[in-house]
C-alpha cells in the first residue's frame, strides 16, 4: 500500500520520538556515547566536540556510528557545514540530555549524604540584581567553598523559570513571588525603591518623594522584559498603554540604570532604582537619590530552585553567604511594607 508523502513523515516522526523516549534505548547506547552526540550538538563539529571530551575524533566519531548503527537511524547530517542533527536526531540528543542530567543527580545525591559541597553549579540572576549584588558576596563566596565552582549568567524572570524547567539552571536568584507550585522560593532580602531625581527637576527640593507625585510622562524606565519595569508602573498606579499615551515627545527604554541615570541628569526625567543600586552610587550622584514615603515600595528577592533539586546543601550555603554580604536591615520587610508582585 503507497503511503502519502506527508503522512510518511509524521510516521517518522513518531517512530524517531517513541524510540528516542523508549527505555530500550538505553539497552542500544551508552553514557558515553550519549555525552559525544551532546558534544557535537553543541560545538556542530566533530573535532571541537572531541576535544572537549578529551578524546580523539576517531574515538569519537567511531562511538556515534556505533550508536547510529544500533538505533539505525543518522542523528547527524555530515554533509552540512556547520553540522547539524537529523530530525530524528534532535529528538534522540534532547532524551540523551535528560538522561545525562538525571544521572548526574546520582552521584549529587551521595555527595549531599556525604555532607560534600563540591561540583559545577549553575545561577541564574535577573540583570537589575546581578551588578549590585554579585560583587558583594563573589569573592567571599570563592574563598570558602573553592570546590564549589559557580557558572552566573544573567536572565530575565521567564528564561530562568524555563531553564530551571528544563534542568539547565540549579537556582536562581530573582524578585518574588513567582506564584509557580513547581518551584521553591527563599526570600533573601527585601530592597525598598528609591527616586532618582536630577537638579532643576520639579521634585528637586523634596525631602522625599510620594507615590502620587510620579508622572508617567517624565519617568524613565527599564526596556519591557523587566520585572522591575512593571513593578515600578505599579508604583504609579500607570498601566503601559496609559504609560505610552503619555510620552508625546520623548520615549526612551534602556536595559541598564546607569544609562537612564545618565539621561535624567540630562533633564530628559526622573527613575526609580533599587536600593543596592543606590548603595553604589558615586558621592555626586548618591546626593540626587531621595527616600519613597513610608512605607517605601519595594521587592522581595529570593532564591528559587525546583522542588526536585538534590544540590540543596550548596543552595544553603549560597544562600547564608549572600544574605551575610546585604545590609542587615534588609533581611526583613520594612514595618508596614507590601513588596510588590514580581509580574
Amino acid at each position: 500500500m503507497h503511503i502519502p508523502i506527508e503522512q510518511e513523515k509524521v510516521s517518522d516522526r513518531l517512530k524517531w520520538f517513541k524510540l528516542a523516549a523508549h527505555p530500550s534505548f538505553l539497552n542500544l547506547t551508552t553514557l558515553i556515547q550519549m555525552k559525544y552526540i551532546v558534544a557535537v550538538e553543541t560545538y556542530r563539529h566533530f573535532a571541537t566536540a572531541a576535544e572537549h571530551c578529551f578524546v580523539t575524533q576517531p574515538t569519537l566519531s567511531m562511538q556515534i556510528s556505533k550508536m547510529e548503527k544500533a538505533l539505525d537511524v543518522l542523528i547527524f547530517d555530515r554533509s552540512k557545514h556547520p553540522v547539524e542533527p537529523t530530525e530524528a536526531g534532535a529528538r534522540i540528543i534532547a532524551q540523551a540530555k535528560v538522561i545525562l542530567r538525571e544521572t548526574d543527580k546520582i552521584d549529587e545525591i551521595v555527595k549531599a549524604g556525604k555532607g560534600v559541597k563540591s561540583g559545577v553549579f549553575w545561577l541564574g540572576i535577573i540583570p537589575t540584581v546581578s551588578p549590585a549584588l554579585v560583587p558583594r558576596f563573589l569573592r567571599a563566596f570563592t574563598r570558602k567553598y573553592p570546590d564549589i565552582h559557580l557558572r552566573i549568567e544573567e536572565l530575565n524572570t521567564e528564561q530562568i523559570i524555563e531553564k530551571l524547567d528544563k534542568n539547565e539552571l540549579d537556582a536562581g536568584i530573582l524578585a518574588t513571588p513567582l506564584f509557580e507550585n513547581h518551584l521553591v522560593e527563599v526570600p533573601l532580602y527585601y530592597e525598598p525603591f528609591m527616586a532618582f531625581v536630577p537638579e532643576g527637576h520639579r521634585l528637586e527640593k523634596e525631602a522625599f518623594v510620594l507615590s502620587s507625585e510620579l508622572h508617567a510622562e517624565d519617568l524613565l524606565l527599564l526596556k519591557s522584559g523587566h520585572c522591575f519595569r512593571h513593578q515600578v508602573l505599579q508604583v504609579c498606579g500607570t498601566s503601559e498603554a496609559e504609560r505610552t499615551g503619555d510620552l508625546e515627545h520623548f520615549g526612551f527604554e534602556s536595559g541598564n540604570f546607569e544609562t537612564i541615570m545618565r539621561l535624567a541628569k540630562q533633564g530628559f526625567g526622573m527613575t526609580l532604582i533599587p536600593y543596592l543600586t543606590a548603595l553604589d552610587l558615586g558621592d555626586e550622584d548618591r546626593l540626587l537619590v531621595k527616600p519613597m514615603e513610608h512605607p517605601q515600595p519595594s521587592r522581595e528577592i529570593s532564591m528559587v530552585y525546583s522542588k526536585t533539586q538534590v544540590k540543596t546543601s550548596i543552595i544553603e550555603v549560597l544562600t547564608e553567604e549572600v544574605k551575610l554580604h546585604v545590609p542587615h536591615k534588609l533581611l526583613t520587610p520594612a514595618d508596614g511594607a507590601e513588596p510588590l508582585p514580581a509580574n
